[in-house]
């Protein structure tokens, strides 16, 4: 990738983002951040170059969105949402120490922190946080937005929703489902299906409590977005 890479965010995902990216060769610009305290400030070596506004100057330049926390899993699709770029203004950042398999498909504005692994027929999609030592195993499929935190291991053929949140340690068991924007807690051993916007912790894990105000809004758009699909024997 021969342009300028610029970060959106300059938290601690942003700045392990950065070293992935410097790691990796790409050419890195910095970062823009909305907040004005940051705004001029040198983090971890990297500039930060301005505000979100500054995106329509930047046209030699390519992108990738790191916010996102427990809290606010749903900021990065609300800020992809506003800047309104194509897919061909965001970056896909691989950590040289991750391993990805042939056969596997990264969508872009993903990134795949130090020592991941996806190891055959794995599918993620676009603007995926996946945090150190994460193994995805044969035929997963990871939805748009989601993120996974360090040592989250999959089993294979497991379906991870839109904007799903899984916290650190957390385990999945083969061919079960996360519903989109729910949250798994850290440590969770997951052996049923997750329903969308919930948010289930134990072992095994178990529904705690809806999901927060911002997941369960993107997960209402989501459904209002969804094309009606016909009841069994109706228009027939």
């Amino acid at each position: 990738m021969s342009a300028r890479l610029v970060i959106i965010g300059a938290g601690g995902f942003a700045r392990e983002t950065a070293q992935a990216a410097r790691a990796a060769g790409l050419p890195l610009a910095g970062h823009l951040d909305d907040d004005p305290a940051l705004q001029g400030c040198v983090v971890d070596g990297a500039p930060v170059l301005g505000g979100t506004e500054r995106i329509r100057k930047l046209k030699d330049a390519s992108f990738v969105v790191c916010v996102g926390s427990p809290r606010d899993y749903a900021s990065r699709a609300r800020i992809v949402a506003r800047l309104g770029l194509p897919d061909d203004r965001y970056a896909t950042v691989v950590h040289p120490t991750a391993v990805v398999s042939a056969s596997s498909v990264l969508g872009p504005g993903t990134v795949l922190l130090a020592h991941t692994v996806l190891t055959a027929a794995v599918r993620v999609g676009r603007h995926v946080a996946v945090m150190p030592q994460t193994v995805l195993t044969h035929d997963d499929e990871v939805g748009d937005f989601a993120t996974l935190a360090s040592g989250v291991r999959l089993g294979g053929t497991v379906r991870v929703g839109r904007g799903a949140y899984l916290g650190a340690g957390a385990m999945v068991r083969e061919g079960t489902e996360i519903g989109a924007w729910s949250l798994v807690g850290m440590g969770s051993v997951v052996l049923s299906d997750v329903p969308p916007g919930e948010v289930w912790a134990g072992s095994p894990a178990r529904l705690l409590r809806p999901a927060s105000a911002p997941a369960l809004e993107q997960l209402a758009a989501q459904d209002a977005a969804a094309p009606l699909v016909p009841a069994r024997g109706a228009n027939r």
